[in-house]
């Protein structure tokens, strides 16, 4: 229809001109341009209406009949045989051929070939003359006949070839659509094994942007996807080996590297990747990395653990026997040197010397009554507390000892509501207690202690579900990463005059009730604990008291 109105208009408006201008007939050309444009209008409307594929196809063939009829009109009008728009034919044909798209060409010339063979005899034997309707042709019988055949021919061979198209266009459209439909359910069985998968997986551009993240790895980062594509891969993963830079790296990446990173989830806590990095081909050219990674948090986790526990096996077994033995003559010992104190009344040094050795070893007595009450385990009165009331109650001590320290501030921030858990009350001061001189004595100088409590849900590895947080954050010297391994174990200390014992007594007693403890920290800048506890502590000491222990500490 498009093209019909661009003929009518262009051909015939520019028909109309000519004849003005010579002064011929021109009432032919105002019919068909008037006719012209009040068919199409109707079909334009009417093609929104249709949508079944029959329809479509009947009212195609009607708009094919009437370009017949009109350039029918339209060639008798002009003189038959003689005329110049005969070629309309030709243009018809061709439409017709192509757009249903199947072999309907040649039966399409072939009717045109009828109808323009009809027409010619028509003129030829004169069957119109009377009416003055289709005016006699000027040529000769054997001119109209050639005439007849070049145009038959132009047609037939237009409709046998556009036929011939019609068909290798539908044949290479359905070759296209089905190779399409291979190439998408591929696709789209990659994509479903890279997001079935357990392992993460993640690819990078040229420059090491990342392109694309599976499900597994948005899981164990904490990270959507829309937050790191486009960012570099190595700062997302907190990955800088000795600082190289993105386009030395991948010009070394010749093979696949496999390394261990340790890096920050999006909530912030630690998380251990065992990484496998190769570089991505394209055509022969690499075009940028793939990455495939698992979370080693847990088993590294419990690879401490373990190493902890063995260690303290070990050392708890020979140490408590060996703290039995020397505490009877230790107590021995101190009580002489009380009794040659009383008779050492003279000599000054001697004295001095008597109260040193009666001092140390009441000292060394402490450290052996903590070293004992540490390696044996505490029976636990479990009850529901609500352990800001239980923070509460230490606080009063822990304010009475702040103030007999130098510069030392104290900063609350309790969370409004019940936090409650199963916990041994008694036990749970003792941690707050150590906890908070552990930050005094990090503040020799003076600080601030912020003391704060909080209740979040998390869903890492094993640790699902809601959790109550107590943090102690200080303003101090720091841990040294170096240390940061060690500051849980007993008789580790820093301190000049500390038993190392007191961190070594929290950890213990947190693991006992199924919680764990974060550290983190950084020198001259202070530290951060926080005692992470469920609040629905049932789960955690059933599995402590099967031999088992749910809840691992992450620093």
């Amino acid at each position: 229809m498009g093209l019909r109105m661009a003929l009518v208009t262009v051909m015939l408006g520019l028909s109309l001109a000519f004849q003005v201008a010579k002064g011929g007939r021109v009432e032919t050309f105002y019919t068909l341009i008037v006719v012209t444009y009040l068919l199409t209008i109707p079909s334009l409307i009417l093609l929104r209406v249709l949508t079944s594929p029959t329809a479509l196809a009947i009212f195609f063939w009607a708009q094919v009949g009437i370009d017949f009829l009109l350039e029918t009109v339209l060639v008798a009008r002009t003189g038959g045989i003689e005329s110049p728009f005969a070629v309309l034919y030709v243009m018809t044909v061709a439409a017709a051929s192509l757009v249903p798209r199947r072999r309907v060409g040649l039966l399409t010339a072939c009717f045109c070939i009828i109808l323009f063979g009809l027409l010619t005899n028509i003129q030829l034997y004169g069957l119109l003359d009377e009416w003055g309707w289709l005016p006699p042709s000027r040529l000769t019988i054997p001119e109209t006949f050639q005439t007849f055949g070049v145009y038959a021919l132009a047609i037939l061979v237009v409709g046998i070839l556009g036929g011939t198209l019609a068909d290798q266009l539908q044949q290479a459209d359905q070759s296209l659509r089905e190779k399409e439909r291979g190439l998408t359910r591929l696709q789209v069985f990659h994509e479903n094994i890279v997001h079935s998968i357990s392992s993460g997986v993640f690819t990078t551009d040229a420059m090491g942007r990342i392109t694309s993240f599976n499900p597994a790895a948005q899981e164990a980062t904490g990270y959507m996807i829309t937050h790191v594509v486009g960012r570099p891969w190595r700062e997302v993963f907190n990955w800088h080996p000795n600082q190289q830079s993105d386009e030395q790296l991948y010009g070394a990446l010749s093979t696949t590297e496999r390394f261990e990173v340790e890096c920050k989830r999006a909530d912030g806590n630690r998380l251990i990747l065992g990484m496998t990095l190769s570089p991505l081909h394209e055509q022969g050219m690499q075009t940028g990395l793939v990455g495939v990674f698992k979370d080693l948090t847990q088993i590294r986790d419990l690879e401490e653990e373990m190493r902890r526990k063995d260690w303290l096996a070990s050392l708890g077994e020979m140490s408590a026997g060996m703290a039995h033995e020397i505490r009877n003559p230790l107590g021995a010992l101190a009580g002489a040197m009380q009794m040659l104190r009383k008779d050492a009344t003279g000599d000054e040094t001697n004295c001095r010397l008597m109260d040193i050795a009666i001092r140390e070893a009441t000292r060394l007595d402490n450290i052996i009554t903590e070293f004992l009450q540490y390696a044996r385990p505490p029976a636990l009165t479990l009850a529901e507390h609500d352990l800001n009331k239980v923070l509460a109650e230490t606080l009063d001590l822990i304010q009475h000892e702040a103030r007999s320290r130098p510069n030392i501030t104290i900063v609350t921030s309790l969370a409004t509501g019940p936090l409650v858990a199963q916990v041994d009350q008694d036990q749970f001061r003792q941690v707050f207690w150590n906890m908070a001189t552990n930050a005094f004595e990090a503040m020799a100088e003076g600080g601030q202690l912020t003391i704060s409590t909080s209740c979040r849900h998390v869903d890492v590895g094993t640790r699902k579900g809601d959790i109550i947080e107590i943090t102690f954050q200080d303003t101090g010297e720091g841990i040294p990463k170096q240390n940061f391994d060690k500051i849980f174990l007993p008789f580790f200390t820093t301190k000049k005059e500390g038993s190392g014992l007191g961190l070594a007594a929290v950890h213990r007693i947190i693991d006992l009730h199924g919680g764990w403890i974060k550290v983190e920290s950084q020198e001259r800048r202070g530290s951060r604990f926080v005692v992470c506890m469920p609040r629905s502590g049932d789960a955690g000491v059933r599995l402590w008291h099967e031999g088992r222990t749910p809840w691992k500490r992450s620093s």
